[in-house]
């Protein structure tokens, strides 16, 4: 029985040995011809990928929109030369194909909302409204953009905070862009004794010379207001978005020390109260 049951396993062994040679050299020129071709197909998509980004460099066009069609481009490649690898080997791709189909339209009923943020991530990359760097405003939220992914945009503040906006809250909203720059609002009241011209010609002084304000030749100052206190003045200027709070409470020190040393009074709300003696 031994001896039986060894001379079955050696059967076997060579059963299996003459199946692997025999798939070797039928299949084997077919199983290197596709490697070869999947190499090399890997070796194109990484050059044309390179290729387009150096395009789009040369032109200076958008680095995120560079960097999602160059990889779109390589992945593209690689796919079409999987499916002519498969085709080396005599496999058919198109159950693979109708399968994948059937898979994705499930997938894409079930990820409606990623699939939108992915949508409006590639209109945000191919339209443009903003770019890395630029300050924008949207449903109440704001900051520096960081980063445009596909399915988000990371926006970033002064406390070094991230804030990731899904791209669908963002197309097809109003959208404020100030570039680089945050507009400053200040309003504060003098008293009705004082010479509100003079006033505005020495904070626009103040302005202009202020390290922190954008452009501040330009900043925007004058009677806003008039009420119970005394005069509104206004004051709109802009600062770099990423030392808002520190430039505007640098700024407003400055103010105030100008308006105190030229005697300017800031009047007080004040409240009289009468009692009568019975």
């Amino acid at each position: 029985m031994n001896e039986q049951g060894l001379e079955q396993e050696i059967a076997q062994l060579q059963n299996a040995y003459s199946m692997i040679t025999e798939f070797l050299v039928q299949y084997s020129f077919s199983i290197l011809g596709a490697v070869l071709i999947f190499i090399i197909g890997l070796w194109v998509a990484a050059k044309v990928s390179n290729l387009v980004s150096r395009l789009f460099q040369k032109h200076e066009i958008d680095i995120t929109l560079s960097n999602f069609t160059s990889n779109f481009v390589r992945i593209l490649v690689i796919v079409l030369v999987g499916v002519i690898a498969l085709g080396k080997l005599g496999i058919s791709v198109t159950p693979m194909v109708a399968a994948i189909g059937a898979a994705s339209l499930g997938a894409g009923l079930a990820l409606q909302g990623m699939l939108a943020n992915y949508a409006a991530g590639i209109t945000i990359i191919v339209t443009r409204p903003f770019i890395v760097g630029n300050t924008i405003e949207v449903q109440g939220v704001s900051g520096l953009v960081k980063d445009i992914h596909l399915g988000m945009t990371v926006l970033t503040n002064e406390e070094g905070e991230q804030i990731n906006v899904p791209n669908k809250h963002i197309v097809g909203e109003v959208l404020h862009n100030s570039f680089a720059n945050k507009l400053v609002e200040t309003k504060f009241n003098i008293s009705y004794k004082a010479d509100p011209d003079a006033v505005v010609k020495m904070l626009s002084k103040v302005l202009a010379d202020s390290p922190q304000v954008s452009d501040g030749e330009h900043a925007q100052i004058g009677i806003n207001d008039f009420n119970s206190i005394g005069i509104e003045i206004g004051i709109r200027y802009w600062v770099a978005t990423d030392s808002y709070f520190q430039a505007k409470y640098q700024v407003n020190s400055s103010l105030f020390k100008a308006l105190r040393m030229a005697d300017i009074e800031i009047p007080c709300p004040v409240k009289e109260i009468h009692t009568q003696q019975s």
